[in-house]
């Protein structure tokens, strides 16, 4: 399946780029919003540029179906970058009432500095970030008790910037959500497609479930053992796994072969559903090894171009 080539970076993505690039500077604080299952994959690698090196606060949110200590773990890296964090699940409301406070401390300095210029009970900007799907409606609604972010966060929906008040002196400024033009790692891809950050719509879900066997085999394979109630070896083959799937629901074409496309959608659907358990498909630990094959890789590019140049030297010198 080549994710880098499918067509999930519509022009309003291109439009949000540009007015976060005109709102940043006005702007006290950026909170990115993320997805506990996936925090590396659902990061925009781009916003770091974006926003212009403004204070962050890193929300971890959909706790509720992401592993516990995962997230802690997750939560600890991110503190150790630098980062501002709160675990939340913001569809039950589970922790967004620490927001605000966590807001307040993260600009403390900041907080003083306006006191001691009179400028006691000023209003502070928080420009809210995510990609689509992550759940940055819902976490808005209820921090500020109110249904003014649009709740449907679907990929490829186009929503304009929209100012959300949480208090006196708090306000939020929701924006679309935000992909990037290009995946230089294909698993990031491939995660964000297994949660549905990338629209159903151009990928297809036979092949998406196979690659989300292939991960959850090395991962935690019996989350899928017990919810089809299945055996399997994980030296078996992804689409071997599908097929008893397909075969344990019942899905079957005519001539009795096991249906994989309708096995595919019911194996996403119940992923995304939380009916597989509570998963997390990345650990920090994985960010090292990626950097570790990343940097292999630009070595091994250094040393072919070396080699091209100086084979191209020598010839023109014949």
């Amino acid at each position: 399946m080549q994710l880098e080539s499918l067509s999930w970076f519509p022009g309003h993505m291109t439009k949000t780029r540009r007015m976060v690039a005109s709102e940043i500077g006005s702007m006290d604080a950026v909170c990115e919003i993320i997805d506990a299952r996936i925090p590396r994959a659902s990061r925009n690698p781009d916003l770091d540029d974006l926003t212009a090196g403004k204070p962050r606060i890193v929300v971890l949110n959909r706790v509720d179906q992401a592993d516990p200590k995962a997230t802690k773990q997750w939560a600890a890296w991110f503190r150790a970058q630098g980062y501002a964090v709160l675990e939340v699940d913001a569809k039950s409301g589970a922790g967004v009432k620490q927001f605000a406070p966590a807001v307040r401390a993260l600009l403390a300095d900041k907080l003083r500095a306006y006191e001691e210029k009179g400028q006691v009970g000023r209003v502070l900007r928080v420009m809210v970030l995510g990609i689509p799907n992550v759940g940055k409606s819902t976490f808005i609604n209820k921090v500020s008790g109110r249904k003014t972010a649009k709740a449907e966060d679907r990929p490829g929906v186009t929503r304009g910037k929209q100012w959300v008040p949480v208090d006196k002196t708090l306000e939020l400024l929701d924006t679309p959500g935000i992909l990037w033009p290009k995946f230089e790692d294909q698993q990031v891809g491939l995660k964000l497609a297994f949660t549905g950050a990338i629209n159903d719509d151009i990928l297809d879900p036979e092949n998406m479930a196979i690659a989300f066997i292939n991960h959850m085999i090395s991962r935690n394979p019996d989350c899928l053992r017990n919810r089809y109630q299945i055996t399997f070896d994980t030296i078996e083959e992804p689409h071997v796994i599908l097929e008893k799937i397909a075969m344990a629901r019942g899905f079957k074409k005519k001539g009795g072969e096991p249906d994989l496309e309708r096995a595919g959608k019911i194996l996403m659907d119940e992923y995304r559903g939380g009916k597989l358990g509570r998963l997390t498909l990345e650990l920090p630990e994985d960010i090292d090894v990626m950097l570790e094959q990343k940097k292999a890789r630009a070595a091994e590019k250094a040393v072919l171009d070396k080699e091209r140049k100086k084979a191209y030297n020598n010839k023109k010198k014949k």
